[in-house]
């Protein structure tokens, strides 16, 4: 499966976003989808998640309030809606599709992953 994530851009703080990723090749059913990011000179991290149907979410603490991961099986994607950005929130983010149809906050987690969006937020 090959994805594809779009959206990214500079705001600025206090501004909003709307991250989006399709899937091509295969499709996301089944399984559980996420979002990391990685800040220049930062190891990858854990943005948020959901479950197979959509059921279950999990989000990193940073973003808990201001970011909602969701879902769209029928269109074949994953969003991510990022609200009330900081400059800590400056980050290529990365969707990625889980190995299986549970949250995963792991990277091991993930089998397949896009090619990354630039987020950049100017104070």
């Amino acid at each position: 499966v090959q994805l594809q994530a779009c959206g990214g851009g500079l705001v600025q703080a206090g501004g909003s976003l709307r991250l989006s990723c399709a899937a091509s090749g295969r499709t996301f059913n089944g399984y559980a989808l996420g979002w990391f990011r990685q800040a220049p000179g930062q190891e990858r991290e854990f943005v948020a998640a959901i479950s197979w149907n959509g059921a279950y979410t999990r989000y990193t603490d940073s973003v808990k309030g201001r970011f909602t991961i969701s879902r769209d099986s029928a269109r074949n994607t994953v969003d991510l809606q990022m609200n009330s950005l900081n400059p800590d929130d400056t980050a290529v983010y990365y969707c990625a599709r889980a190995k299986g149809g549970s949250v995963v906050t792991t990277a091991v987690g993930y089998g397949s992953w896009g090619q990354g969006t630039l987020v950049t937020v100017s104070s």
